[in-house]
């Protein structure tokens, strides 16, 4: 075999991960010594025979475990964005293996000794605050990780860690499975009535999969979703939708309700070893809402005014269908199509006209040009760093001249990839022993064109995880445990969130919408009448979210033995009254956000929850009379951007903001009448 570039130091430029050196066989043996050297480092950490110290236990701590690090940033991001069978093997081989190795570092009795007494001497210590709320972290890192559980119970909340890994792994293999599994071919009579940039990617999608077909779709969102919106055969939209839905819900090798079963039975189960009532209690604990009765204020303020909405919308959407001369009830496959007609109609819009405008590389220069306007930041094209695929593509991100960053775009979609759009890095910003600039990435799947063609919604994308991407860009910290992203899952979304409004922004579109023929600027008369339309349908796109955030809130209060998933999902929706031609934006048996591993578990409510502060942060701009008021930017830079997790997150957005927010710049955005 040839050298393990895992072993080796990196020559590349800004030391960027070789990719064309690296091999799905040179993981394992990476895994194997990186999980060694880290856990002798971790032992040394806590035999050591001196007194506790901020700096040998946290500091020590910190700089703990730099090789599996640098592997686990290059493996997930493949695993993730251009996977095979060998790296999805390794991924279900890995996944209990890594568990077992972060339980017996959280269930180390010696070290959380060691951290314990560290922080209960934290007021003598002269820490800074940075020190201080990185030692906080620690101590309660380890005690939400269980390291006062004792003799049985510390054995089985292991062995929970381990399980629960491997669940998490095989679910997310399973949806991507179906999606690879479900292409709908189309002929040309299939095809008819679409516009050309639907027929275009459809044509794309159908090269690159190969298929003995001229068109196809699948249930890639960013394929599906624009067939359910401009198609005119009902049959089509009918197949289209129920695939989509179907995801991990097709009782054959790939189904997920018995996975799903078992890891909410597990998760309730870790919860009270910790004392917890449920699951949703243990992790609301840790963020800004704090239970799971807060998030509900929230979801329940929304839900009343967004519910009543969507039926009004629903009943107008049966008035086109009826002057259509039709009888038959709306469907959910019909919904996006009437609403697209319907909004034609009340506001002389067709969003098919906005797609010429929205061209892929435009929309990443609008992006570059606002976060230049806010922060100062310029983005050099480099195309002499590796690259895992032939469609990703580098930029060095630069300030006055100096190094801040790498920002890695990888935007269209391919078999090899999970469904989706997401942020992440192969190396997080850290300043311990020497300032370390980070490398961050944004994947997306948006279909392949030439020229590549956006729909609004997947400029929006674009845009969010674009602000996410800053986030972590922008970081400036000393620790890695507070660098960037990490941050309370409900705090985590403003910044990718707020960033979506400049999109919006008139100064942003005429400058960057231009025609991809003519190549003139996006007409300020449509720019209007984007903006008129902007609060249509909006019962639907609110209702679809907050119908998956509470049945993740529901299924994670439970604290019962086994559940029947499909039951559960069905009376989920009855008790809210979910209108069934709206359906969640996300079913249980394919929602990856709280499944495919724990991040967003109990959380998906975040999303709205960070609406709230993204729309009453940037109500701070229009207020101050400019979208790039740089006295607010500087805040906004200073105190969310830059600032990870250094301080208590209210904190942070009344130090941006002076004071709490306010709900009501969140109705107002999506034209929803307070309840």
């Amino acid at each position: 075999m040839p050298a393990n570039p895992f072993f080796e130091t990196w020559d590349t430029p800004f030391s960027v991960p070789p990719f064309a050196a690296i091999r799905p066989e040179h993981f394992r043996p990476a895994y194997d010594r990186a999980l060694a050297e880290h856990a002798d480092e971790v032992a040394r950490i806590a035999s050591n025979t001196e007194a506790p110290s901020f700096a040998n236990t946290i500091v020590a701590l910190e700089t703990s475990g730099r090789m599996l690090s640098r592997i686990d940033l290059v493996f997930f991001n493949l695993a993730a964005s251009d996977t095979n069978d060998a790296l999805q093997a390794i991924e279900r081989e890995m996944a209990p293996l890594h568990a077992r190795h972060w339980n017996a570092i959280h269930l180390n009795a010696a070290l959380f000794r060691r951290i314990d007494d560290v922080f209960a001497r934290r007021a003598s210590l002269g820490l800074n605050a940075e020190e201080l709320r990185v030692l906080e972290r620690y101590h309660l890192d380890f005690l939400r990780a269980g390291a006062k559980l004792e003799g049985a119970a510390r054995q089985r909340y292991a062995e929970i860690g381990e399980k629960l890994a491997e669940l998490g792994t095989r679910f997310g293999q399973n949806v991507l499975a179906d999606e690879q599994e479900f292409l709908l071919p189309l002929k040309e009579k299939d095809v008819e009535g679409l516009p050309d940039f639907v027929r275009d990617a459809a044509a794309a999608l159908a090269r690159e999969r190969k298929a003995d077909t001229p068109y196809a779709v699948t249930t890639s969102r960013s394929s599906a979703e624009p067939f359910l919106q401009f198609s005119p055969r009902r049959d089509l939209r009918e197949r289209v939708l129920k695939a989509l839905s179907a995801r991990g819900d097709r009782d054959n090798a790939h189904d997920n309700k018995m996975l799903i079963a078992q890891i909410v039975k597990l998760r309730a189960e870790k919860a009270k070893l910790l004392g917890y009532a449920t699951f949703a209690d243990y992790r609301l604990a840790d963020t800004m809402a704090g239970t799971p009765d807060n998030a509900r204020i929230l979801l329940d303020q929304v839900w009343t005014a967004a519910r009543s909405r969507a039926l009004e919308e629903r009943d107008d959407l049966q008035a086109v269908i009826a002057e259509e001369g039709k009888n038959v009830p709306l469907a959910a496959w019909d919904w996006r199509y009437y609403a697209e007609k319907l909004r034609k109609e009340r506001y002389d819009f067709d969003e098919a006209e906005l797609i010429p405008y929205l061209q892929l590389d435009k929309m990443i220069a609008a992006a570059f040009y606002t976060a230049h306007r806010l922060f100062g930041l310029d983005f050099r094209e480099r195309r002499d760093l590796p690259v895992y695929h032939p469609d990703v593509r580098v930029w060095e991100v630069m300030r006055g001249g100096e190094h801040v960053a790498l920002f890695y775009g990888d935007y269209f979609a391919r078999p090899s990839k999970r469904g989706g759009a997401w942020m992440s890095s192969f190396r997080d910003q850290e300043n311990v022993d020497g300032k370390i600039a980070p490398i961050v990435i944004n994947t997306c799947n948006f279909p392949k064109s030439d020229p590549a063609l956006l729909s609004f919604d997947d400029a929006r994308t674009l845009f969010h995880e674009f602000g996410h991407a800053l986030h972590g860009m922008l970081s400036d910290v000393r620790f890695p445990r507070l660098s960037g992203t990490n941050v309370a899952r409900d705090f985590v979304e403003l910044p990718s969130q707020i960033f979506e409004h400049w999109l919006e922004e008139p100064e942003v579109l005429e400058k960057f919408a231009v025609h991809v023929e003519t190549g003139k600027p996006i007409p300020g008369a449509l720019v209007q009448k984007l903006i008129a339309a902007r609060a249509f349908n909006q019962g639907f796109e609110t209702v679809q979210f907050l119908g998956s955030a509470l049945v993740d809130l529901d299924i994670h209060a439970q604290n019962a033995g086994d559940i029947d998933v499909a039951a559960f999902e069905a009376q989920s929706m009855s008790r809210i009254g979910l209108p069934g031609e709206i359906g969640m934006r996300h079913r249980p048996t394919h929602f990856l956000h709280i499944f495919d591993g724990d991040g967003y578990a109990a959380g998906y409510y975040s999303y709205m929850w960070a609406e709230v502060l993204d729309a009453d942060g940037f109500r701070a701009f229009k207020d101050a009379g400019s979208a790039f008021d740089p006295a607010t930017a500087k805040r906004l830079h200073d105190y969310i951007y830059s600032a990870g997790g250094t301080r208590d997150f209210a904190e942070a957005y009344r130090l941006f903001r002076g004071r709490d927010p306010q709900i009501d710049a969140l109705l107002e955005g999506r034209g929803l009448k307070a309840a």
